[in-house]
């Protein structure tokens, strides 16, 4: 150790100083050589993370309901509803959707209710809208024909509105054929059967009040006035026709005359003019009106305010027979000899 001097120290310190910086550079060297591999490598495993994450929890799932109603009922929590968005094809990753939601800050105020996407969204825009209330509910345009049925009607709003329950419908809506207003309506995607039947009677009121003079001053009650108004819907297309038609046919009632119209038999049997056949005549169905004088039962589907107007301001006339031609053009006789030549000639 005596051997020792502190110059022998200094020259080892110094040689290890210089292994020292040999093996940094060499280390140094070493990495640089490999960056661009680390870097590419990073790059590779970076991209795949970021598909594999937008494949399997962003893009909106094949299945996604298009133009389907999908409720949130109130008071459901944010867990459940992310498990339920998810088994309903809404998003892909409920576990994604709850963690945006919490970021938006609306882990605790849910917006529930019924939402309607018209096309897939993925999961940020869905968290965004279920976030902020955004329920994408427009009110959808539906039109009831003049003379449609209470079924008719059914099926009309049943492919137009996702909870309508046509069944339900029908079933309280055939008690009120007649009164179920034909109009342009606009609904929410989401109304029910309930919603839909008090709207169309309601308006049936509000229309009908703008003529409730003529319904008085016609001496006949409202219900004769609604039978026959459906009746003049589907035999003519014209308000000078369905008053002249109604005219005639009040004027057969008052003879004791049936009213043989084949109009009916379009509500009873699914025919119509050039359909029937010689049994179909013959039945005894109450809505034959060849063989049952008087107004068939019910109305036969659901008149315009002109139909209703028609029955109630029927023009005075000698004329008992009538017919359309394959042209919808009327021909009326006062001889039954006269109809028969009509129908010879238009037949």
């Amino acid at each position: 150790m005596k051997n020792i001097t502190p110059h022998i120290v200094e020259r080892f310190l110094e040689r290890l100083l210089n292994a020292g910086e040999k093996e940094i550079a060499a280390f140094s060297e070493r990495w640089r050589e490999h960056a661009n591999r680390r870097t590419l490598i990073t790059v590779v495993v970076s991209g795949v993370v970021v598909i594999a994450l937008y494949v399997f929890a962003i893009q909106p799932p094949e299945e996604f309901p298009v133009g389907e109603l999908v409720s949130i009922p109130e008071g459901t929590s944010l867990s459940k509803t992310g498990d339920t968005l998810q088994q309903q094809g809404v998003v892909r990753s409920a576990v994604l959707f709850k963690v945006l939601v919490t970021l938006l800050g609306a882990e605790r105020a849910i917006h529930a209710g019924d939402y309607l996407f018209d096309q897939p969204l993925d999961v940020f825009a869905i968290s965004r809208a279920i976030a902020i209330g955004q329920y994408g509910l427009e009110p959808v345009r539906i039109r009831v024909p003049e003379g449609a049925s209470a079924k008719e009607i059914s099926r009309i709003f049943k492919t137009q509105l996702p909870r309508f329950n046509a069944g339900n419908f029908l079933a309280q809506a055939q008690t009120f054929e007649g009164y179920l207003f034909p109009d342009t309506y606009f609904f929410l995607p989401n109304t029910t059967e309930g919603t839909v039947l008090e709207a169309l009677r309601q308006n049936f009121d509000t229309h009908v009040a703008t003529i409730q003079v003529e319904i008085d001053s016609s001496s006949r009650s409202l219900s004769d006035l609604v039978i026959m108004a459906s009746i003049l819907e589907r035999e003519a297309y014209n308000m000078a026709d369905r008053r002249l038609i109604a005219g005639v046919l009040w004027s057969r009632m008052a003879r004791g005359m049936p009213l043989q119209v084949d109009a009916p038999f379009v509500y009873s049997l699914g025919k119509g003019t050039f359909q029937l056949t010689v049994k179909d005549l013959t039945s005894d169905s109450p809505y034959n009106t060849y063989k049952h004088k008087g107004l068939p039962p019910t109305p036969i589907g659901n008149p315009s305010l002109d139909s209703i107007l028609a029955a109630a301001t029927p023009t005075k006339t000698d004329y008992l027979y009538f017919l359309a031609d394959k042209n919808g053009v009327t021909h009326y006789c006062k001889t039954y000899s006269c109809h028969l030549a009509n129908k010879a000639k238009y037949f």
